[in-house]
Order: structure tokens, then C-alpha cells, then sequence
């Protein structure tokens, strides 16, 4: 079974506060052609459900098209943290990670079309213990992994630093925790410091 954990993109997809919405619009109808309907895409890299290039938070990092593309597909953790604040090294206690290089973070704080005012913490603390327990890639339902109002990123740079990426904007709510399939492609973007994606989940 293949389970959609993408956020829709339209008119109401939230966007971060300032940066620009999702808008899409037929550049010619097919009218108007007499023969295709063609539409165009405006939009931030990081609206709904994305993935974050090293380059949106670090100058030198590496660019959208520049990472490989193993590290969004594969067996991935979904792990319930829907009744945390904060999450930390202890939610993970008792939990296989053996064989496991990706995990998802399910909080279910972003249910709906509206851009959540608060979200749980990151501890950056997880960068070093995934490394540890070779964890190479995290996604999020959240708009970010680090809180909102941060300037200094501190979770986004631990995850880096320590070989993670980051997927975020999941869409978990309907997701069981347990063990999936995960494929989630960003686009060869050339110099992107981030990119849509569509997510699923498959169940093994």
C-alpha cells in the first residue's frame, strides 16, 4: 500500500511568514492554443513538504542537485512523539535502529492550513546520536527542525554537521508508527538551496 504523506499545494498551502506563497496559473488554455493547456509554478522552496539543501543555512553547503539520491529512498522509522514538547535522545529509548537510516518524527502539531505559531523542540543533542546509530536522514512534519522564531539554526547545523538531512512539512497524521518504505525525490534543481517534494510511504 502506498500512503501520501505530502501536504497539498495550493492557494491555502501556509507559507512561512514573508516568503512567497504557492500559486499556480494556466500561462495559456488550451483555447488559446488549440491544442494544450499550459500552466506555470511560483513558489518558495520550502513550502509544504520539502527538503533542505545545506545551502539554505550554510553559504558553502552543498546545492539541491548535489545530493545524492539514496538518502531519500529507503526503509524509514516513523516514531510517535505526539505527546512531547521536546524531543530528545530518551524518546528513542527502547527502539531498534539497527539497519535503520532514516527516520520520521510524527508530532502531529500541523493538522491543518494554517501555519502552526508553536512547535515542539529539536533537541540538537539527536545530531551526534544519529550519527552514532547511522542515521542519515530525518524528516519532520513541522515547518522546520528548529523553532520558528531561531536565528541561529542550531538543530539544522548539528544535523549537518553529524551527515543528516533534513525533510520536512510531512503529512504523518494517518500514519501508524513502525517500519516503511520511503521515497521522497527532491528536484535536480541546479543551485537550489531547497526543493518540493512528494512523499510516500509504502508499507513492507
Amino acid at each position: 500500500m502506498i500512503i501520501d504523506i505530502s501536504r497539498l499545494l495550493n492557494t491555502n498551502t501556509p507559507t512561512w511568514p514573508g516568503d512567497t506563497p504557492f500559486s499556480y496559473q494556466l500561462t495559456w488554455s488550451q483555447e488559446e492554443t488549440g491544442s494544450v493547456n499550459v500552466g506555470q509554478i511560483t513558489t518558495s522552496c520550502h513550502t509544504a513538504t520539502h527538503v533542505d539543501a545545506p545551502f539554505h543555512f550554510k553559504d558553502r553547503g552543498m546545492t539541491i542537485e548535489q545530493l545524492p539520491l539514496e538518502i531519500f529512498v529507503g526503509d524509514a522509522l516513523v516514531v510517535d512523539v505526539t505527546t512531547k514538547g521536546e524531543i530528545t535522545i530518551q524518546d528513542f529509548d527502547g527502539l531498534n535502529l539497527k539497519d535503520v537510516r532514516k527516520v520520521l518524527l510524527k508530532t502531529d502539531t500541523w493538522t491543518n492550513d494554517l501555519f502552526p505559531e508553536t512547535i515542539p523542540i529539536i533537541d540538537p543533542e539527536l545530531g551526534p546520536f544519529f550519527l552514532e546509530n547511522g542515521i542519515e536522514l530525518l524528516g519532520v512534519d513541522l515547518p522546520s527542525v528548529d523553532p520558528l522564531d531561531s536565528k541561529t539554526l542550531d538543530t539544522h547545523h548539528s544535523l549537518l554537521k553529524n551527515g543528516v538531512h533534513i525533510l520536512e512539512g510531512l503529512n504523518l497524521t494517518d500514519v501508524e508508527p513502525g517500519l516503511y518504505r520511503l521515497t521522497a525525490l527532491p528536484l535536480k534543481v541546479e543551485g537550489a538551496d531547497g526543493s518540493p517534494v512528494r512523499a510516500i510511504l509504502e508499507t513492507l
